[in-house]
């Protein structure tokens, strides 16, 4: 009788290439997954700075109302920015929510000082000068809060500013006055959007600084 031959079956080991398909197809779902989630944490936080800029006016009798700082343009008026936190606290003025205006910002890329350039969308308005203060050194935030508190004698305020920056402000101010309370002015969607991005990298600086 033949003796019957013995087959094997190879065992299927898989290629080197098909390896590194699989390790590489893990690796682009990983990252993939991280940026979904980290883009999530953003869109969140976002629409979170933006409606706490949001919230309702205060009521009652406030020392001042002070507006943060923003560029000036070539020519030397405010940028759209400074305009509408300008007319913000001019409404705020005559509702007669504080006696007086402080303008804060000292001089940038171009002359006057923020705080020239605002003062004269102000008047413009119709604000008298007699009820306009001057802070025309401030370079920053934090510096417009410090400036200001020594430049006035006052210790309940309310903060203008955009929208997605009341978070940050609130808390800068709070540290120089005994009451700060931000109110936010609302900037056209694409400017908040780009805003509200710088302003969480801004965030996390003035927290990793201890100076919120």
């Amino acid at each position: 009788m033949a003796r019957r031959q013995r087959t094997t079956v190879p065992l299927h080991r898989p290629s080197k290439k098909r390896l590194s398909d699989l390790i590489d197809g893990r690796r682009r779902r990983k990252v993939l997954l991280t940026l979904s989630i980290a883009a999530a944490v953003l869109s969140m936080t976002l629409v979170a700075l933006d409606a706490y800029g949001r919230r309702e006016v205060p009521e009652g009798r406030w020392d001042a109302i002070i507006v943060t700082g923003c560029k000036v343009e070539r020519d030397g008026t405010a940028s759209p920015a400074l305009r509408r936190r300008t007319l913000k606290a001019v409404e705020l003025w005559r509702s007669g929510l504080a006696p007086v205006i402080v303008l804060t910002g000292g001089v940038g890329r171009f002359e006057p000082s923020e705080a020239r350039a605002a003062a004269d969308v102000a008047m413009e308005a119709g604000v008298p000068e007699s009820a306009l203060l001057l802070e025309e050194l401030s370079t920053s935030t934090e510096e417009n809060a410090l400036f200001a508190s020594r430049l006035i004698d006052s210790r309940r305020v309310i903060v203008v500013t955009d929208t997605y920056h009341v978070f940050r402000t609130e808390r800068v101010f709070g540290r120089h006055f005994a009451e700060a309370r931000a109110v936010g002015s609302v900037p056209r969607p694409k400017v908040r959007v780009l805003g509200a991005l710088r302003e969480v990298a801004a965030i996390a600086d003035y927290a990793l600084a201890g100076r919120l």
